[in-house]
């Protein structure tokens, strides 16, 4: 799984440039979604902070190997007359990730609970691991294209009737 960022200058200039935008426009920018990203269970976990978010406004969307999150989040304050601070992030937010081969979209699951989304995307059945079943060297056991079991004598002296 490959994590799409779209800011370059996040880490030392994310706060310098949020608040030069502020003083420009006036207005405030929306910050990134905060998430963890784990395996287990056969499955990707992903979760994603969204405090404030009105669960109706979250579309969760899988088209075919990204997956991507819309939110958005309104404050009273933006109908404010004068606003002396606003530090609280507001507008839309928007996550994009792009999944690896093996993952089984159509199974995707959310749950958005106390401002953290969780979305499950589980692993296609043929990229999960299995037991491999290893016969013994001594009895050998053949399958014909039939479908059915052949004897190993069978299979040795070329076939039925041979």
């Amino acid at each position: 799984m490959a994590i799409l960022r779209f800011d370059p200058f996040r880490d030392p200039f994310r706060d310098l440039d949020r608040l030069a935008n502020q003083l420009m426009s006036g207005t405030r920018m929306p910050h990134g979604m905060p998430m963890d990203v784990y395996k287990r269970d056969n499955a990707w976990h992903i979760e994603l902070d969204l405090p404030g978010v009105d669960a109706d406004t979250i579309d969760v969307t899988a088209e075919r190997n990204a997956l991507t999150v819309h939110a958005q989040r309104r404050s009273s304050s933006a109908e404010a007359e004068e606003v002396l601070v606003a530090e609280r992030p507001q507008g839309e937010f928007t996550r994009q990730m792009v999944l690896g081969e093996g993952l089984d979209t159509e199974a995707l699951q959310a749950t958005y609970d106390n401002g953290v989304l969780r979305i499950t995307v589980p692993l296609a059945a043929q990229a999960q691991p299995r037991k491999v079943q290893i016969s013994r060297g001594d009895q050998p056991k053949v399958i014909d294209a039939g479908g059915g079991e052949a004897r190993s004598s069978d299979v040795m002296s070329g076939g039925e009737g041979a």
